[in-house]
Parts: structure tokens; C-alpha cells; sequence
């Protein structure tokens, strides 16, 4: 069959056949162009991170916390290297600050009277001899009228006696009358004595300008830490009145439980650092008791320390550890180092951009290192100071992701 197709006829099929290819390839080009660019969008992306898409950093490297060498500095990180230590095993018992009562003075009047003057104050530093208050008593002014009658009576003996003794001897007076005054010269040296003994049982002064005026004194140097008394106060002779302290030294009292009073012996070296704070101390036991108490049913034992800036007031409450003995670690950390993420140990070792959380195993501690058991191996470089400003990026970083 033929089919006869004129000059016209073959000219429009071809026109229709251009106009449908070029459309055909419009539609083509239009599809392709959204694709590419995003492609290229992608490949900007990879160039911004190092070559790997957005997310690839967090999918290989886990754990990672990206820091600059800028920011380490800035943030004041320092590095060690994880190695074998010496742990000392200790227990911590507790304790209490106290007064040392061997420089410690309760002052009484020691006789009954009324205060006539106070010239110490609750909290002032007094030395010794220094006058703390004046009582006016009666009793002291019938002491004094005594002695002063009895020095007295002394003098005039002493005449008699020397009188009787040269006319005795001159053998003008009969031998009798020179024992007699010889015998009352001495009985008045007696009552002189006594008189003397009693003013200087109570403290006071044998004569004054006021046979009546007793003034109480500091014993040594110290601080007024408690006083009861005020002027034209009545007090007894047993009245305390004034508690002063030697504070450059204090007791700490340990409450040692039987199982741990093992650990514990005159002599044994202990820390002492205050509930909730960081100072500590270093000392010595000098003294544990053979006794449980009957409420506590702990012993109690005592470490004297020197308190030059008055920093360990009585009352204080302290932690005092003991050392019971050493632990060989091979792998150790500064105790700082370790910090806790989602309940577990972690220490975050250095990484070629950065830190990354490795978690640990844990063992004995000594306060100032810690053992690893498992998680990090000898050599292993790690944050030592500043691991909390690595767990704030850390937690930064993941909240960021989360979003």
C-alpha cells in the first residue's frame, strides 16, 4: 500500500513532531534542576563540616565533645596521664571542735559580794593578770582586818620576846618569863600565817587600799568567751562567772564506733576537714578512751591542733579520716576528674578534636586520686582539672542535638 503525502501534509507532521520534542526536553530540564541544586546545596554542606553531610560527626564519633585548643585554654583544662598510685584505704568517723580544756579556766569570786565594776566584755582577748572585774565582800574585809591584826599582834610579841630575852640573859628576869614571851612570839607567827594562807587561797591580795575589794584576774592569755555577771550583781563564792579560753589550740573529740577503734591508737596520723567545707587539717590522736559511752555506745578520741587563725571554733562539726591501711592501684585519676552522666562514672579523655566521655569502673579513693578498675588503661590522657566545664559542653552539645 501506498500512501501519497503531498509537500504540505509532510511540513505540518514535522512541525508537530519539533514543537513536541522541544517541549518533551523543557519537561526533562525542569525535573533535573531542583535535584542538582540541592546536590550542590549538599556539597556545600560537606565542605562546611570537613567533607561528611550535617549529623555524619555525631553518628561516627559518639561521645564527642568538639573544643578548640582556644577554648581549653580559655577555660583553664588541664591534662595528666592516667598511672599507677599509692591509695591510702581510709575510714571517716565523726567529730566535734571543743574547747582545750587544758588551757580552758572557769573563774569564780570565791567569795560571796557585789560586783562593783566589769571591765572585760564577752569576746575580748585578755592577758594574763589582766583585770577582769572588782567585787566588794565582806568576808574578804574580815580576812584582811584578821591578817592586819595579826601582823600586829606579831610585832608587839617580837618586842617582848627580844626584851625578855636580854634580861635573861642579863640575869635580871626569871627564865620563865622568857619561854612564856618566847611562846607567845611564836603562836603569833602562826596566826600571822594562817591569816596570810587564807587571803592567798582565795587570790587575793594580803593588803589593799579597800580591805574589802577583790579583783578577779585572767589565769593566762586568752579570749572571754562566756560571761554572767554584771555590775552591782550579788554573786556566791561558787558562781561561774567567766569562762576565758586559750583559743590558739583546740580539741577535736572523735566518736569512734567499736568496729573501727582498731584503725584507731595514740600516735595514728588522721585528717580532719569541717562538714561541708574544703579547709582541712593534718594531726595526730593523743589520746583514746577505754570506755563506750553508755547513750552512744562509741569511745571517744582526741586530736589537739594549733588554731593560729581561729578558723576551727568550738562547736564545729568535722569528718576526721583515718588511714587504715594501702592500695596498689595500676590506674589512677585525680579524684576530680571523675564526673557523672545519666547516673554513670565517666572521665573524658583528650581526642584528636576534642573530648571524649569514656566510662569508668571506679575502686579506692583517697580524696585526692582514684583507682579505675576498668575503662581507662595507664598512659590514657584525660581532663584533670576542669571536667566540669567539659560536662556543661557535653550537656550543651546534647541538648543542641535534641532540638
Amino acid at each position: 500500500m501506498k500512501f501519497n503525502i503531498d509537500k504540505k501534509t509532510a511540513f505540518s507532521i514535522a512541525t508537530i513532531l519539533a514543537v513536541g520534542l522541544v517541549l518533551a526536553m523543557a519537561i526533562l530540564l525542569w525535573k533535573k534542576e531542583p535535584s542538582a541544586v540541592e546536590g550542590e546545596n549538599e556539597g556545600e554542606r560537606a565542605e562546611e563540616t570537613g567533607g561528611k553531610a550535617p549529623g555524619a560527626e555525631r553518628a561516627d564519633k559518639p561521645g564527642l565533645i568538639a573544643m578548640t585548643p582556644q577554648q581549653v585554654q580559655s577555660a583553664g583544662i588541664v591534662l595528666a596521664s592516667a598511672g599507677p598510685a599509692s591509695i591510702d584505704s581510709t575510714v571517716t568517723l565523726p567529730g566535734e571542735v571543743r574547747f582545750n580544756e587544758d588551757r580552758t579556766a572557769h573563774i569564780v569570786p570565791r567569795v560571796a559580794g557585789v560586783v562593783e565594776s566589769v571591765s572585760a566584755s564577752l569576746g575580748q582577748e585578755v592577758s594574763k593578770g589582766q583585770e577582769l572585774a572588782v567585787i566588794a565582800s565582806a568576808e574578804l574585809a574580815e580576812l584582811r582586818s584578821a591578817a592586819l591584826a595579826a601582823g600586829k599582834r606579831l610585832e608587839l610579841a617580837r618586842v617582848t620576846y627580844e626584851r625578855e630575852k636580854r634580861l635573861w640573859e642579863d640575869r635580871i628576869s626569871a627564865q620563865q618569863d622568857y619561854l612564856q614571851a618566847e611562846q607567845a612570839y611564836r603562836e603569833a607567827q602562826i596566826e600571822l600565817q594562817s591569816a596570810r594562807a587564807k587571803l592567798t587561797a582565795l587570790g587575793a591580795a594580803t593588803s589593799s587600799s579597800a580591805v574589802n575589794r577583790y579583783v578577779l584576774r585572767a589565769p593566762f592569755n586568752g579570749v572571754v568567751v562566756e560571761k554572767h555577771l554584771a555590775q552591782g550583781e550579788a554573786v556566791k563564792e561558787d558562781a561561774n562567772v567567766f569562762l576565758v579560753s586559750d583559743l590558739s589550740s583546740v580539741w577535736v573529740e572523735i566518736a569512734v564506733a567499736p568496729k573501727d577503734l582498731q584503725y584507731v591508737r595514740v600516735g595514728q596520723a588522721v585528717t580532719i576537714k569541717p562538714a561541708g567545707g574544703s579547709a582541712a587539717v593534718d594531726g595526730k590522736v593523743s589520746y583514746v578512751g577505754s570506755l563506750l559511752g553508755e547513750q552512744t555506745r562509741t569511745a571517744t578520741a582526741r586530736v589537739v591542733i594549733d588554731n593560729p587563725g581561729r578558723a576551727w571554733r568550738p562547736g564545729l562539726f568535722v569528718n576526721v579520716s583515718v588511714v587504715r591501711g594501702k592500695t596498689e592501684a595500676p590506674v589512677t585519676v585525680a579524684t576530680d576528674a571523675v564526673q557523672t552522666i545519666d547516673g554513670k562514672p565517666v572521665v573524658f579523655v583528650k581526642a584528636p578534636e576534642g573530648f571524649q566521655a569514656r566510662q569508668v569502673s571506679t575502686g579506692a579513693s583517697d580524696g585526692k586520686v582514684i583507682e579505675i578498675k576498668d575503662g581507662l588503661v595507664a598512659g590514657t590522657q584525660y581532663v584533670a582539672t576542669g571536667s566540669f566545664v567539659v560536662k556543661a559542653e557535653q550537656a550543651k552539645g546534647s541538648a543542641e542535638h535534641e532540638h
